[in-house]
């Protein structure tokens, strides 16, 4: 799966005859996973039409504030496109645009988006040989970078003017792999292995029944995207859940009982360099499991159990480099019980949770956490969706590993 999965590309087109390779550029971002929208200057539609990329995008094109032969045409938003956009790209971006956009010109719709543009962006040069060598759009480019703007170099070859020489606009499946590559270049977790585990844990009675708990797996599920999104290679063990997660760093190992999420976190502990442990692992289980599924009775049953094997401690015991991240749901006494597993598990940080907050807890789509490290420092966080929740989670890790 590509990197661009799920993000917002905003494809800017200008006036060079390149743009006719901007309909493969949209069909390549969306055959990625991405949304695109487009935004074109007024002289790019005489290269290629918005009808062929608003039909590829999915997506109205927008090229003007308003459309002046319609009395009812709203508004285009420059600044609610900038704001959409996860990623701006500018290809082709001609010598023309280059200037306006290292001046800071503000004549058309592209331009009023870029500017407005909170996002990365990167642009492909793409003109003739002798403007590409003139020492204006050279200024051009250095100005656009040394703005913090990304660029993709223009190629060799064959020019529309029949020269041969730099300035020919990278080829389509060349800018979405540069920007692929970049991306992750540039993640905070590219290169790190990640042991998760998540959901619940069932201990079987007999063939049929078992002792479980209401854990959904939403919260490990959503920090996983959100490691796997930075870059991390995570080992995600669940625990029976519906959740589901589709991501080529991810690796799912799902498991049933305590006992074999014990074993699956101590066979990919050693080879990582985080562990968090957010399963709610049942603390006991059936001592005697029967065979035969068990019949009712009128007397009453007894159940005898016996603690499960304690798998956070258990990787304390053994960590070396790791960072080791551990969850606490508590009811009463929360942070005194969540400094407690802190010293008892050897742990860097804990994420302690309260059933007594309102919106926190099993199977709930937000959550509100309390991050302790291993000196009891506290920062605590408001209630959010465990989106959010997951993303601030990995921050703090992430800040943790800087240290």
């Amino acid at each position: 799966m590509s990197i661009l999965q799920g993000k917002k590309v905003l494809l800017g087109i200008t006036a060079g005859i390149a743009a006719y390779k901007t309909a493969s550029l949209v069909r390549l971002f969306i055959k990625s996973g991405a949304e695109v929208k487009v935004v074109m200057t007024p002289a790019s539609k005489d290269f290629i039409t918005p009808l062929t990329l608003s039909t590829l995008s999915k997506n109205p094109v927008h090229s003007t504030f308003y459309d002046k032969e319609d009395e009812n045409e709203l508004w285009n938003n420059h600044v609610d496109l900038g704001l959409w956009a996860d990623i701006m790209v500018i290809a082709p971006a001609t010598a023309n645009t280059l200037s306006k956009m290292t001046n800071g010109s503000c004549d058309n719709l592209l331009l009023a988006t870029y500017l407005s543009a909170k996002c990365p962006v990167y642009f492909a040069p793409a003109m003739d040989l002798d403007m590409y060598k003139h020492p204006s759009t050279k200024s051009s480019l250095e100005n656009l970078q040394r703005f913090g703007n990304i660029m993709i170099p223009a190629t060799s070859g064959e020019l529309a003017s029949g020269l041969v020489g730099e300035g020919r606009m990278a080829e389509p499946e060349d800018i979405v792999s540069f920007i692929e590559d970049d991306i992750l270049a540039k993640l905070p977790l590219k290169g790190k292995k990640l042991l998760l585990t998540a959901g619940p844990t069932y201990e079987a009675i007999d063939p049929v029944r078992f002792i479980g708990n209401h854990s959904s797996g939403k919260m490990g599920f959503a920090i996983a995207k959100t490691a796997a999104n930075l870059g991390a290679e995570v080992y995600l063990v669940s625990g029976p859940s519906h959740q589901i997660i589709k991501h080529s760093l991810v690796h799912r190992i799902d498991v049933t009982s305590a006992q074999d999420m014990y074993d699956a976190c101590h066979k990919y502990f050693a080879n990582v360099d985080i562990a968090i442990l957010s399963a709610a692992v049942a603390d006991y289980r059936p001592k005697n499991v029967a065979t035969q599924k068990i019949k009712k009775k009128d007397a009453s049953l007894i159940i005898e159990l016996e603690p499960t094997k304690d798998i956070l401690k258990s990787l304390g015991e053994i960590k070396k480099n790791q960072l080791l991240v551990g969850f606490a749901l508590e009811t009463n006494d929360e942070v005194s019980n969540a400094q407690k597993k802190i010293e008892k598990k050897n742990l860097d940080l804990i994420v302690l949770n309260s059933l007594r907050d309102k919106g926190a807890g099993f199977a709930r789509d937000t959550n509100k956490i309390t991050i302790i490290d291993s000196d009891f420092k506290e920062k605590s966080f408001p209630l959010k969706s465990k989106k959010e929740v997951a993303k601030d989670i990995i921050d703090e890790i992430i800040q943790k590993l800087s240290h």
